[in-house]
């Protein structure tokens, strides 16, 4: 290990940690969260989650009312507000309202996040029976479940093979996506144009997704439909994917629409 790693690992592990506070806030109640249950939730000390609460606080990123509760601070929010490519969200608002209101089944918007799938959106139908597994911010390693297998499958060769390699580790929690198994499913996603997660997350649940292309023809996102495997018919997976790439084509639409204003706004 060379003679500055612990000096440079520090300050890394300070952001793994504000990081994690940061999630137990947006995971608490909307009114706050005390700081011994944030302690308790990231894990960390409370004398540890004191110092980086104080420090969220003085930048904006953290709020502290005066009833000694802590919640995402507006600087936070505004940061967010200024990250283009989360504004898919409320682009595909729509597609993912008229996909659950037309099938009656769960719909999910994700985004790859380096070597993971982001969840940044889900709508959900009227169907009795709702496959929840998958809620707003969660993350998986890439190829793991339906949408996280289209951001995979659709990227260029050598980028997944990579990503497969690389993600081994934090697979493991997933046994049914070995390396092996996970280049079988690019294979077959990229040949059937739409990627199928048949109950190897929860055994009796399936999923179907298709991949968003942008404006430059690069993968942008994924649209993924989420229902009990008895739904899952041949013949309604056929009518499903159609509606996906419907909808998938509708957004790319929308990115494309939206790109010339962006680009005005900063020339």
């Amino acid at each position: 290990m060379p003679p500055n790693a612990p000096e440079e690992a520090a300050p890394v592990k300070t952001i793994d940690r504000a990081a994690a506070i940061l999630s137990c806030l947006a995971d608490g109640p909307e009114e706050g969260s005390r700081l011994s249950d944030i302690a308790l939730r990231s894990g960390l000390g409370k004398t540890t989650t004191h110092r980086l609460l104080s420090a969220l606080v003085s930048v904006g990123f953290v709020d502290r009312g005066e009833n000694k509760l802590y919640r995402l601070g507006y600087t936070l929010y505004a940061l967010g507000s200024n990250a283009r490519r989360y504004d898919i969200a409320d682009l595909a608002r729509p597609s993912l309202l008229r996909l659950s209101a037309e099938t009656g089944d769960t719909v999910f918007l994700s985004v790859r996040d380096g070597d993971e799938a982001l969840c940044l959106a889900r709508s959900t139908g009227d169907y009795p029976i709702q496959t929840l597994t998958l809620k707003v911010g969660d993350r998986r390693p890439l190829g793991v479940g339906a949408g996280s297998l289209a951001l995979l499958s659709f990227l260029p060769e050598e980028e997944a093979e990579r990503i497969i390699a690389t993600n081994e580790e934090s697979r493991l929690p997933y046994p049914n996506f070995s390396s092996e198994t996970l280049r079988a499913l690019v294979a077959a996603s990229r040949k059937q144009g739409f990627a199928f997660n048949d109950g190897r997350i929860v055994s009796e649940m399936a999923a179907v997704a298709v991949p968003v292309f942008g404006p430059e023809g690069g993968l942008t996102a994924a649209l993924s439909l989420a229902a009990i495997r008895q739904r899952m018919t041949p013949e309604r997976i056929k009518s499903l994917t159609n509606a996906l790439k419907r909808e998938a084509a509708a957004l790319s639409e929308l990115l494309h629409a939206r790109e010339p204003s962006e680009r005005s706004k900063h020339e």
